[in-house]
């Protein structure tokens, strides 16, 4: 719980403010918590009035997060835009997180300083691929992870027509958003994070995973398309850093875990099915699909007016892409006969296997993917072919069976009383039925933190982050006096709306930056960032304090006053609030 005279307790409640993936990995319980604060939030709650949720209120656990992906879809873009949020350095944040975590660690286990995950993220040179090439090796970003709010903001801000967010924030809208609006139970929602990537995985169904934007079916992740390659990335080359549930979390690199140990099992194994899959027709269609530089060894038959026809494989799967038609699908027929005539040939095509006859072995042959009698058989269908067989099988049996690489389970293990939200239908139940468990749950404690919720949380860990952690209105206000960056944001391009509607809840100064509004006091935060970071911390004369008189604010900024008007309703901090 909160120690505000424990510098490693005040560091992590700060980090539940800003919540960038640095801070998430470092502090595990943080991952939960945002999802949490969202689910406290009433603006989720009321996507439920909506009329497309309505019409899927008595549809099963799948069909209601299926529609709750469309909306999504609909209403949210990723982000991952460096600029966002700012930059920082390794040296800074190796400084703040060594009594936490060591350097040699922290290079082999998250992207940001060092690790690169297997061959695939060394093959796109990850500081390439995220835009850091741009920037000296030790500059990193601060990959900040959103609320609810902060997400549905991004259309303030230019270049975005609607909400946003990051891979962590979209992972943590949709755990919140499948428990308030789609009503899937705490229980079977479990958030995964790998070091480049976060994701969960819902015990729903034969399994759902969520992807950024979208969710995975078991039939999608096989489906061999673009989009499912992409789903399955982190999986296949990442190790799943840390999995956290309403009954705890447990964490690759910590010894102890507090998540229920046979919960635990469960969602291993269902995750494990999932990943998993027998070998059909359709499958082996699919896999084609997905490993495109295969399909010039294959040919696919077809009976015509009597009479048996071949065509080059790679020329049909290019017709897929205009079609909603598949090949390996009871859609393959159709497709076929879409194509002209004259594009098929009347003998086999030399050097190619036929696709028409290993549909017959495996509609009349079940191969079990755990079963070496099964592919051994499966084997000899490809035996005096252009290619040898453990060329194709190999990869297929790669493609079939994804080995999850999940934290061991040699911990220490500490269960805890779980997180309960059973009976909650509204944001105002979820927020009392949390405040009650408050006492016992830290991670419930720093999901109030993340709720930015300074009514019932202590205000230095929200300042702390405010100063420290907040470079883009610093650098935004580059070149202006105290007094000009005070003009600024009380002009007329600044709104006085803050993104919260709560009273109590407060932005943070990058957030009043990017989009350009803020309530009088959240502008005051802002400002008393900007100028502590101008100051040098042995000066004497750089106090700042904030008094609040009703809806009037004064900030006083060592000698100088500044006036804002609130519509919040906060005791203000205090002086000692202010250390950092």
């Amino acid at each position: 719980m909160y120690d505000r005279d424990n510098p490693a307790s005040v560091e992590k409640y700060s980090a539940a403010v800003t919540l960038s993936d640095m801070e998430v990995f470092i502090f595990p319980r943080l991952m939960y918590a945002l999802a949490l604060a969202n689910i406290m939030s009433p603006r989720l709650w009321r996507w439920r009035d909506d009329p497309w949720f309505q019409k899927s209120a008595k549809g099963s656990e799948l069909k209601r997060m299926q529609r709750l992906k469309q909306y999504i879809m609909d209403h949210f873009a990723f982000n991952l835009d460096l600029d966002t949020w700012g930059l920082t350095t390794k040296e800074r944040e190796i400084a703040r997180f060594s009594e936490f975590i060591s350097e040699e660690v922290l290079s082999r286990s998250n992207a940001l300083f060092g690790y690169e995950g297997d061959k695939y993220y060394f093959d796109i040179d990850i500081r390439r691929h995220f835009g850091l090439d741009k920037y000296t090796t030790n500059v990193i970003p601060y990959w900040k992870t959103e609320t609810l709010e902060a997400m549905e903001a991004f259309r303030y801000k230019e270049g975005y027509s609607g909400g946003a967010g990051e891979c962590v924030s979209l992972a943590a809208l949709y755990a919140s958003a499948a428990f308030a609006v789609a009503d899937i139970p705490l229980d079977k929602i479990f958030l995964l994070a790998t070091p480049l990537h976060s994701q969960n995985f819902l015990d729903v169904s034969d399994g759902v995973i969520t992807n950024n934007r979208r969710i995975v079916t078991k039939n999608m992740w096989y489906n061999g398309t673009e989009l499912s390659a992409k789903a399955r990335r982190a999986m296949e080359n990442e190790t799943i850093t840390i999995v956290a549930h309403n009954t705890g979390y447990i964490h690759t690199l910590y010894p102890a875990a507090t998540i229920d140990k046979s919960r635990y099992h469960q969602m291993k194994s269902k995750l494990t099915k999932f990943l998993s899959t027998d070998i059909t027709y359709e499958i082996l269609a699919n896999f084609l699909r997905h490993k495109s530089s295969l399909q010039k060894h294959f040919q696919i038959s077809y009976a015509c007016h009597g009479k048996k026809l071949y065509i080059e494989a790679e020329k049909v799967y290019s017709y897929e892409h205009s079609s909603k038609l598949r090949v390996g699908d009871e859609t393959q027929p159709i497709l076929l006969s879409d194509i002209e005539h004259d594009d098929f040939y009347t003998e086999p095509r030399p050097g190619r296997f036929d696709m028409g006859e290993l549909e017959i072995f495996l509609r009349a042959n079940k191969i079990c993917i755990d079963s070496g009698g099964d592919i051994d058989r499966l084997k000899g269908q490809f035996d005096n072919g252009p290619v040898s067989s453990s060329y194709i099988i190999n990869d297929l049996i790669n493609f079939c069976r994804t080995e999850a690489r999940m934290p061991d389970e040699d911990k220490k293990w500490a269960p805890a009383e779980p997180i309960s939200l059973d009976g909650v239908k509204s944001a105002r139940d979820a927020k009392d039925a949390l405040m009650a468990q408050r006492k016992e749950n830290e991670t419930v404690d720093l999901a109030f933190m993340a709720f930015r919720d300074l009514s019932t949380s202590p205000w230095r860990p929200f300042l702390k982050a405010a100063v420290e952690r907040n470079p883009v209105c610093i650098s935004g206000v580059d070149g202006m006096t105290i007094d000009g960056a005070y003009k600024c944001l009380t002009s007329p391009s600044f709104t006085d709306d803050s993104i919260y509607d709560e009273s109590s809840r407060l932005a943070q100064p990058d957030e009043i930056w990017n989009y350009k509004r803020g309530d009088g006091l959240e502008k005051a935060v802002t400002l008393a960032a900007i100028y502590i970071n101008r100051q040098s911390e042995d000066n004497a004369d750089n106090k700042v304090s904030i008094d609040i008189n009703r809806h009037k604010i004064k900030l006083t900024c060592g000698k100088d006053e500044f006036l804002f008007s609130t519509s919040k309703n906060i005791a203000p901090p205090t002086n000692s609030d202010w250390a950092r």
